[in-house]
């Protein structure tokens, strides 16, 4: 059975991103929301699983402005990074896919996770 999961780490404070907002969009057929959702408190989320998943290419945007926000930290108007959007592809859907992202005010990385 096939899994979509997500993992944010607040490389900032050096800890799990929690209460961060998700968007999960497919991006085939023109980018229709598909779950919304936040992190928990290990900065965790499940985004879709089971027949949900298909193959295609998607999104999830992390509203990681309002989150450095929400923590105190003084942030400039525009702020450098307010949301994340990570695009990819699923090519195998009764496959298990976790998208990490270890985020701060001013960067961020992602890879396929296990």
């Amino acid at each position: 059975m096939g899994r979509l999961t997500t993992h944010v780490l607040d490389l900032a404070h050096g800890r799990p991103a929690a209460g961060v907002r998700l968007r999960l969009l497919r991006l085939d057929g023109g980018g229709s929301e598909l779950a919304a959702t936040a992190t928990d408190a290990n900065g965790r989320a499940l985004l879709i699983e089971g027949a949900g998943l298909t193959p295609g290419r998607y999104a999830i945007e992390f509203a990681v402005g309002d989150y450095f926000a929400a923590a105190g930290v003084a942030l400039a108007e525009p702020r450098f990074l307010d949301v994340v959007s990570v695009r990819f592809g699923i090519a195998e859907a009764d496959q298990g896919y976790h998208v990490p992202l270890l985020v701060s005010p001013f960067g961020y990385t992602t890879y396929r996770g296990s």
